[in-house]
């Protein structure tokens, strides 16, 4: 492995001649400001991005040692040996893992790391058949591939085999890692297997909609990259193939049998609801996004555009989180959320910032940053341990132990069989800042609240952007405006729907009671009346440098109610301040989270903790909360006090009860029979 001494990275960022051709005709109205113009100093994410550095990708890439899935690689080389993991799409964890040091190199460069990628560059490389092709789990032994691989290329690609998924895995991780080092040595790889991909699918040629989508976006960006039509064509391509497959059972209403799993019961224009297998849903509406941006499609716009309104309507949890039903990882019928069998797969939060990044790039509407906020803060980061090297697959929702309810308490895991969410994230922490701020001619858009410094060019003048704040904490947020010289724009500061009165862009999750708090704006010093756009505070003026812009968002506690279609969350509130929801864990509350009542009289404190979970604001409020008196065989609500963190710290400190959602009142009671629990025990 490699130390982290540093060095000084001086490869020109995209100076090797592609990017002059990459220039669509249409494409997205709003372009994010690349996350190499952009230097971070918060306190929140950027220590965040330090363990990704330090603790997340060493140890990534010591598992895919540990675990041989450098060792396929090898294998694959000297065609020689068995296939040595569990998945053929294990090859992607290296992939992921080398784009998170790509971009990490970009934030910390060293010359152990950047010489330890370069070596398994090179082993990837010697893996690659001469015509392209890139799946060890096949390469290794072609007479003896992978029982999931079929016994021909592709033979298996709309089920099992994951051939193409791995090949988008390594188209992302290649443009990552051109952008940040200007080497080309992985990008050459992606081409030539991009190539041969090309050469093999599309009309007249292989058709097949591929089973875990991910190369789309992957084939987008090598278009994107080089300027070649070939790869944006198949990449629509393979969208356009979703519901022509005649072998699916389209009357069934099973997932699996009428391939609704997979997305591909029927064409995606016609498609209105996020469905199936919830990563492989939202990476297929993220390129569906890319395609119709960049090829002016309508109907595929408008379909996106549907999916979007039914999951934030309808199967979108108030942490974040998609997909509910565990079997099959994917969404349930709309409005089906439980909470103690939430799934909510990590990867499924990754793959939604994916998403709204893209929903916001074709809108310009402050609600998809909104999500894309939500999922960051609570369902995204609650997938990782405070240590950087402890994961949870999937987000719970409520942790619930009783002689009523039993439940294996979830434990956060150093890796997985299929280690596909631990990877996903150390491939996006140190990505994080191309997602802060967008720009549109002369309008500049600020997303997300994370002190650092911006280079942006605006009416063909340098202007640097400073953040300074004390988010998610702190309502209070400044910016100061350097242009080079006076300079006539347009600062759009997204005013979070939370600071609105608005708990979603939907009615899936309202505030209980209205607020009388309202976001103030200051500039230089002066009280500023403003115009609200799509959700954005619209500043317009000639910017000279040293403006300081103030802006001060409420940050009152407010308590969330659900839908009353959402059977699980009837007669119960959430709590929210500022971006982050938070949940009771049961070692601040007397060994229990599961008996807490939330009545409307209850008034909360928030008080700042640094000695807790790394620094966090907790909320403490005297509720209620059920007792049982076994002895005297009696039940009844004494005062205690509440302490609620935010949810994504949960787990951090062993095993126990948790909930997110509270009861108002007690409406009912479980009873259960010990004797009965006991037989059954020693049954």
């Amino acid at each position: 492995m490699y130390s982290n001494s540093r060095f000084l990275l001086t490869a020109g960022l995209l100076a090797l001649g592609f990017a002059a051709q990459a220039q669509a005709v249409a494409d997205y109205p709003i372009r994010p400001v690349p996350f190499t113009q952009v230097k971070l100093a918060d306190n929140f994410w950027l220590p965040r991005l330090k363990t990704n550095t330090d603790v997340t990708i060493p140890a990534s890439f010591q598992r895919c040692e540990a675990t041989n899935r450098v060792k396929n690689f090898e294998m694959a080389a000297a065609k020689s040996g068995k296939f040595a993991t569990t998945f053929p799409f294990d090859d992607t964890d290296i992939y992921k893992t080398i784009e998170g040091a790509a971009y990490s190199l970009s934030l910390y460069p060293d010359e152990h790391l950047k010489e330890y990628v370069d070596a398994l560059i090179a082993k990837v490389a010697a893996a690659q058949e001469p015509d392209g092709y890139l799946y060890t789990a096949r390469t290794i032994d072609p007479a003896h591939p992978h029982s999931w691989a079929g016994s021909a290329r592709w033979e298996k690609e709309r089920e099992l085999s994951h051939e193409l998924y791995n090949s988008g895995h390594l188209y992302e991780a290649a443009v990552a890692h051109y952008q940040a080092t200007g080497q080309k040595n992985l990008l050459d790889i992606a081409l030539k297997n991009a190539d041969l991909v090309c050469a093999t699918f599309g009309p007249g040629k292989r058709a097949v909609a591929p089973g875990h989508e991910i190369v789309e976006m992957g084939l987008v960006k090598l278009y994107r990259v080089t300027g070649q039509p070939k790869y944006l064509q198949t990449a629509k391509f393979f969208i356009d193939q979703r519901g022509q497959y005649k072998g699916y059972d389209a009357k069934s209403t099973d997932g699996w049998r009428n391939g609704q799993y997979w997305q591909d019961d029927k064409p995606v224009v016609d498609q209105k609801e996020a469905e199936g297998h919830a990563v492989r849903a939202e990476y297929l509406y993220s390129a569906m996004a890319d395609v119709a941006a960049l090829t002016g499609d309508k109907p595929l716009l408008a379909a996106v555009d549907t999916i979007w309104q039914n999951m934030v309507s309808k199967k979108f949890y108030v942490t974040g989180g998609t997909g509910a039903v565990p079997g099959g990882e994917r969404f349930g019928a709309n409005y089906e959320l439980p909470n103690t069998t939430a799934y909510n797969e990590t990867c499924a939060s990754v793959a939604d910032v994916y998403w709204n990044q893209r929903m916001f790039q074709l809108h310009g509407e402050a609600k998809y940053a909104d999500i894309l906020e939500k999922v960051l803060y609570n369902g995204l980061i609650s997938g990782v341990g405070l240590d950087g090297k402890s994961f949870f697959y999937s987000n719970a929702m409520q942790v619930k132990n009783s002689a009523s309810f039993p439940q294996t308490e979830p434990a956060r895991a150093g890796w997985f069989d299929c280690s596909c969410c631990p990877t996903n994230l150390a491939r996006l922490f140190p990505a994080l800042p191309g997602y802060i701020y967008g720009q549109h001619d002369k309008d500049v858009y600020v997303n997300l609240f994370v002190s650092g410094t911006a280079d942006l060019q605006v009416n063909k003048q340098p202007v640097q952007l400073v953040q300074q704040n004390n988010y998610p904490w702190d309502g209070g947020l400044k910016f100061t405006v350097n242009p080079a010289r006076t300079t006539d724009f347009n600062l759009l500061v997204r005013i979070p729907g939370w600071a609105r009165g608005e708990a979603m862009p939907s009615s899936l999750y309202t505030f209980a009671t209205p607020s009388a708090e309202k976001v103030s704006i200051k500039i230089n010093g002066k009280t500023t009346p403003y115009t609200l756009r799509n959700g954005y505070a619209v500043l317009a003026r000639q910017w000279r440098k040293g403006d300081v812009v103030d802006v001060t968002l409420p940050m009152e506690v407010r308590r969330v109610v659900a839908d009353a279609r959402v059977q699980d969350d009837l007669g119960k509130v959430a709590l929210q301040r500022g971006p982050l929801m938070y949940c009771a864990e049961w070692t601040d509350n007397q060994g229990r989270a599961s008996n807490l009542l939330v009545p409307a009289s209850a008034t909360f404190i928030s008080a700042f903790r640094p000695d807790l979970l790394n620094g966090v604001t907790t909320l403490t409020a005297t509720v209620p909360a059920v007792r049982v008196d076994e002895a005297a065989g009696t039940i009844q609500t004494v005062p205690q006090t509440l302490t609620a963190i935010p949810y994504y710290a949960w787990a951090n400190r062993g095993k126990g009860e948790m909930t997110v959602w509270f009861p108002a009142k007690v409406v009912d009671v479980d009873v259960v029979t010990r004797p009965a629990v006991q037989q059954e025990e020693k049954k």
